[in-house]
């Protein structure tokens, strides 16, 4: 029996033996920026330092991982800030420590946690020493708690909370990465009266057109999804082509899941009718963020995932899956991952309205660069005088490159909403 495309998703995804509940976690079909380099954890390291500062070093600061997958994220924040303490060095983004003529790295700023800096340096503009010296450091001070839907990991540490969702009351940063693209929502096409649901059979992936959408979606597509303008009579009518439209092969899979032999070809969907008017309903990701911005009491929300803006919405969709490193057809029996480009723009103003502040949205390639990460290689001459640290830094900028890459990860979205702090720059200067 055919089902709206948002209840087949949740059922896929997160129903009993939903291919996020069960098996071995999302890391063995497809690759994030989580798995993709430990460049990508320490340059979140150094924006968790920056929300730090920004709240004025509380007692206790929030780091919360919402889709968590099997915690792969906070282990390696965990490291990172363990080894830190233990060694007293500094990590560098790279994953390495902390050194001069190093590559892929943009040099430090006085005081972060990548320099050894003296203390006086070091501290905010006007605090005593003092309070500096009695403060617990940020490894003392970080709560981490993975958001996810699956059980506990077996041997996961115990600083780390494992919740099935949101806490209330966070101060400190919340992060989601490739979170929104798995957040169920309906899919449409447009017949000649108007935009209808698309139908699918869970089991075979064949779909078949249902009902005219309601209209809070129908004013959803108006709004963030411009391929067609409402006339009076309710019905719509196709412009003309949008700039920076685009289609066919073009249509945004450049920057899905990479995975190591990926086809980016697999787009047939059993049963429906070759057409370009497509869409995928975004509303539910917008109040998905929204709940997500309103749980924190003060501190950031970072979003980091594939989209696209309103602008340049491929006017077939993005729907697509993955299984074993592989795209495949997106059938949603459980069996893969089932996702979807994400309406980046309508996503932000639904967070800002909630948060009330001006919220950042900038490529990957730029967020990483701002927190130190550029992919630059090393200097040549480093070969002669440290043959050692040159295939090290070498190695490093290697995998910085991958995760800055504009035609895969480097072309993910940063969305970064701030509630009740400053918003520093996503763009490195």
């Amino acid at each position: 029996m055919s089902i709206a495309w948002r209840d087949a998703m949740s059922q896929a995804l997160y129903g009993p033996g939903g291919f996020f509940v069960a098996g071995t976690g999302p890391a063995d079909h497809f690759r994030t920026s989580v798995h993709a380099s430990p460049a990508f954890a320490t340059a979140l390291r150094r924006l968790v330092a920056e929300v730090d500062s920004a709240l004025g070093h509380p007692p206790r600061l929030d780091v919360v991982d919402v889709g968590a997958g099997r915690g792969e994220l906070l282990l390696a924040l965990r490291r990172l800030l363990a080894s830190e303490g233990a060694v007293g060095v500094a990590v560098g983004v790279s994953g390495e420590p902390a050194h001069s003529g190093r590559s892929g790295l943009i040099p430090p700023w006085a005081g972060s946690p990548e320099t050894l800096t003296p203390t006086a340096a070091a501290r905010p503009l006007g605090e005593e020493p003092s309070l500096v010296a009695a403060r617990p450091s940020l490894a003392e001070r970080v709560r981490f708690t993975a958001v996810e839907y699956a059980p506990r990991p077996e041997n996961l540490p115990e600083e780390i909370n494992w919740v099935s969702e949101i806490p209330e009351g966070i101060t400190g940063l919340l992060i989601a990465t490739e979170w929104l693209d798995n957040v169920p929502l309906d899919v449409a096409m447009h017949t000649e009266d108007g935009w209808r649901y698309v139908l699918v059979d869970p089991t075979s992936g064949a779909e078949t057109i249902g009902e005219l959408v309601r209209p809070a979606d129908h004013d959803w597509l108006t709004r963030w999804w411009p391929h067609y303008s409402s006339t009076t009579d309710g019905s719509s009518t196709a412009p003309s082509a949008l700039p920076g439209a685009t289609s066919g092969s073009e249509s945004g899979f450049g920057a899905a899941r990479p995975a190591e032999g990926s086809s980016l070809t697999a787009r047939s969907r059993p049963g429906c009718p070759e057409t370009p008017h497509r869409a995928e309903i975004g509303r539910t990701r917008d109040e998905t963020w929204a709940n997500a911005v309103g749980k924190i009491s003060r501190g950031l929300a970072v979003a980091v995932d594939y989209g696209h803006l309103s602008e340049d919405r491929p006017v077939d969709g993005t729907l697509t899956g993955y299984r074993g490193g592989r795209q495949v057809p997106p059938v949603p029996d459980g069996s893969s991952d089932v996702t979807a480009h994400v309406a980046m723009d309508s996503v932000a103003s639904a967070g800002a309205a909630v948060a009330r502040c001006a919220y950042s949205l900038v490529l990957q390639r730029e967020a990483l660069r701002a927190l130190g990460a550029d992919g630059g290689r090393p200097p040549l001459s480093l070969a002669g005088t440290d043959p050692v640290g040159y295939v090290r830094a070498l190695a490093a900028a290697s995998t910085v490159a991958e995760l800055t890459d504009p035609a895969g990860l480097g072309g993910h979205w940063w969305l970064r909403q701030p509630v009740g702090i400053p918003l520093g720059s996503a763009v490195a200067r």
